[in-house]
């Protein structure tokens, strides 16, 4: 299984980032344009995630859940509107996405005894910035 990265630009943390893919949900489709279709996006597609990087940090994914054609000769990359949160960790920033190997991808947050899902999305974003989750 292989993922993809990218950079949340204009996202100020992760509760940011899951209103406006709630709201480009809400008004039809959540998709992101690329020039380009990834090479192999066949690992991608279905099985894989865009890994969202806010302030230098991986903080959430998208499930990615296909690959199609986008106007003007582009290619939309089609997300599940849900962001899950995993256990932040450092990555520069850079332009247009990167491949990211699945034993290299952060783990989700919760769905353990922790009840770090639980916390306030704000605080989350504080603990993840400062390294702690």
């Amino acid at each position: 299984m292989l993922h993809l990265t990218k950079v949340a630009f204009g996202a100020t943390s992760a509760e940011h980032l899951a209103d406006r893919l709630r709201q480009r949900a809400a008004e039809g489709g959540m998709f992101l344009t690329t020039r380009y279709l990834p090479k192999r996006h066949e690992e991608v597609a279905g099985a894989g995630s865009l890994y969202w990087i806010i302030k230098h940090q991986l903080v959430a994914r998208s499930p990615i859940l296909h690959f199609g054609e986008a106007d003007g000769g582009r290619v939309a990359i089609h997300l599940a509107p849900d962001l899950v949160l995993v256990q932040a960790r450092p990555k520069r920033a850079h332009q247009g996405w990167r491949y990211l190997e699945h034993a290299d991808a952060p783990a989700d947050l919760g769905g353990d005894a922790s009840g770090v899902e639980n916390l306030p999305p704000a605080l989350l974003g504080k603990l993840a910035e400062l390294a702690l989750l």
